[in-house]
């Protein structure tokens, strides 16, 4: 992947640009700029680094608090020795970090008021100095703009250290829940996948009059008359030593397979609980599960140490496709026994709909095969730094003593993994083994699983008939029983989530899309695969909430990820009414960035070779 660097930076012989590219003494950039300044205050509020006039800082996070001298910090981004003080913090604090805080952005002096403005009246701007001062309460917007200026001012450019130097308080206190939620947005996985929302939003659009063409003679959104029984068990799986509870739906009338739900992380089986009576109405009895290594209770267990595995057992990415399957075999062993069960559950043809770790859940059980080799490479240097929760999480895996594991089971002829934990636990391969029809959902706000590393490719390693369903303005949560709105569940992620009466569009699309999609192992199929269609999907957008369905990515989709994967920066993409040549949107993402570069206060050699690079298929 090709990064911007300072133009000051020494480049070796290696460096695929020539020296002239690097002689300007500026960063590449205001985007560039904006993105490391960004993400630098948001990892100092992570790391609690402190400004030179501070003598201490309290790191406040929830209802605990930590007090850090300065002393200590400043030793450590000296020397990189981590004092006892801050052990807790040493999963952070890694040589990375330490470069990453000993090092300066450039700016030149005479430009600071005009670059100040143009940064602070962007949308984004306004954004980071809000939540600049959710972090450090007490703070106001003159004083953040007051601290920038100086700080830009400086001859020998702007640091960490010296930003914080405008603020010189005896004691600095830090929301660190805020510095998180600054960091999560910043990270380059959501800013990647952000910068792909309204291209995805177009591309995978079909025209209106398909749409209007659509008139179904029912909606699938809506429940049947029938009366949804609803039971509790228990079940104890002694060999893992896990109890593991369980929710089951049914109707007087019941049918085809049996569906099952998983949970993601830090949730509870009642999360999709407005799902399993909708499907249980319509015939399809539904079992949720309640996985006992990473259920809600997991939350009472959250400190400030940034291990994965300390909030995640590596053991759990086997335990949960194994927690599936044994329910499937103890429900098949009462059914022996009691054959009214056997007759109300189908366990013989089953349906896993999961999300987020379930979505990787019910991956795993459709055949998908982890790569830990893979992961462990992308998780050497593991920090939260620069990565979304799901990023992090996934390297928890990575402890596990195994290459290859394949976690399939026979049973399940189907899977819907909605906003799904994915990225490099599959590698480039894992996930074409799966053989059975798969429903992939992404939402294009989701900063905890970002649409491009955690479904977007995954979707294409997909090789047999699969679905890509997304929901362009919602987030990680949308999709959560309205019941959990104020819940500990709702409140568990540190970003904005749109849950409650405003993501009741999302809800309806689940509903409708889970029944159509089940219905296809049944007698019903004929009727319910109209639903499984662009045109159905596109049909339930509203003005907040664009709905889109597709069975391949496009080519020009493609593109665009590719040209987000090389930049390794935010693109702009304007939506154009006039009809395009090939490539035009191209060439219009780069001359709106060309526009965003001050020439000749910003080089732009490095950026403008990549495109050429990537325009002309060279590698």
């Amino acid at each position: 992947m090709t990064q911007i660097v300072p133009c000051s930076q020494p480049q070796n012989h290696q460096n695929p640009f020539t020296d002239t590219d690097n002689i300007c003494v500026k960063w590449c950039g205001k985007l560039k700029i904006f993105s490391s300044l960004s993400c630098a205050i948001a990892m100092w509020g992570l790391t609690a680094i402190p400004g030179m006039a501070a003598d201490r800082l309290l790191l406040r996070f929830g209802p605990l608090e930590k007090k850090i001298e300065v002393e200590e910090i400043e030793k450590f981004v000296k020397t990189g020795e981590i004092p006892e003080s801050l052990q807790f913090l040493s999963v952070l604090l890694t040589p990375q970090v330490q470069e990453i805080l000993a090092s300066r952005l450039n700016v030149d002096p005479e430009i600071v008021d005009s670059f100040l403005d143009d940064l602070l009246n962007t949308p984004d701007g306004k954004w980071l100095m809000e939540e600049l001062q959710t972090a450090l309460p007490g703070t106001n917007i003159d004083q953040l703009r007051a601290a920038l200026y100086l700080t830009l001012q400086q001859a020998n450019g702007i640091s960490v250290t010296s930003f914080l130097r405008a603020y010189p308080q005896d004691t600095l206190t830090i929301d660190a829940s805020a510095a998180v939620k600054i960091a999560l947005q910043l990270n380059a996985s959501n800013l990647q996948s952000q910068a792909l929302e309204p291209v995805v939003k177009r591309e995978l659009a079909i025209a209106p009059e398909e749409v209007a063409a659509f008139v179904p003679s029912f909606d699938p959104t809506q429940p049947t008359s029938e009366r949804v029984r609803q039971r509790a068990l228990i079940l104890h799986d002694r060999q893992r030593n896990r109890r593991i509870s369980v929710d089951l739906y049914y109707s007087k009338e019941t049918s085809g397979p049996l569906v099952v739900l998983s949970h993601g992380f830090a949730a509870d089986r009642r999360f999709l609980a407005y799902l399993a009576r909708h499907l249980a109405s319509h015939g399809f009895s539904t079992i949720s599960i309640e996985h006992p290594g990473s259920s809600i209770e997991t939350l009472a267990r959250l400190t400030l140490d940034f291990n994965p595995t300390d909030v995640l057992p590596a053991e759990e990415f086997l335990d949960r496709p194994q927690d599936v399957s044994f329910v499937l075999n103890e429900l098949e062993r009462l059914g022996q026994k009691w054959s009214y069960l056997e007759r109300k559950f189908n366990t013989k043809q089953a349906i896993v709909i999961g999300h987020s770790l379930g979505g990787y859940t019910a991956l795993a059980l459709a055949g998908g095969e982890l790569d830990l080799p893979a992961l462990r490479e992308f998780c050497q240097h593991r920090t939260p730094l620069g990565r979304s929760p799901a990023d992090w999480l996934q390297c928890s895996a990575a402890e596990l003593p195994y290459s290859q594991v394949e976690l399939r089971d026979r049973r399940v002829v189907g899977a819907m993994a909605l906003n799904p934990l994915v990225g490099k636990l599959f590698g480039d391969t894992g996930l074409a083994r799966i053989q059975t029809p798969i429903v992939i959902w992404s939402s294009s706000k989701d900063a905890v699983t970002p649409p491009l590393d955690h479904q977007l490719r995954p979707f294409n390693r997909l090789s047999g008939e699969k679905y890509f369903v997304t929901a362009i303005g919602a987030t990680h949560m949308s999709i959560t029983d309205p019941g959990n709105s104020n819940s500990a569940v709702a409140h568990s992620s540190v970003v904005q989530e749109l849950m409650g009466q405003e993501a009741e569009p999302v809800r309806q699309l689940v509903r409708g899309l889970s029944l159509a999609w089940v219905s296809q192992w049944s007698d019903r199929a004929v009727i319910y695969h109209p639903f499984l269609s662009a045109a159905y999907v596109q049909s339930l957008s509203t003005p907040e909430l664009e709905m889109r369905l597709t069975q391949k990515l496009p080519t020009t989709l493609n593109l665009w990820m590719q040209v987000v994967e090389k930049s390794n920066q935010p693109l702009v993409y304007q939506d154009k009414t006039e009809e395009r040549r090939a490539f035009r949107f191209f060439e219009d993402g780069f001359a709106e960035m060309k526009r965003a570069f001050r020439s000749p206060n910003y080089c732009t050699a490095q950026l403008k070779r990549i495109f050429d690079r990537v325009l002309s298929n060279e590698a």
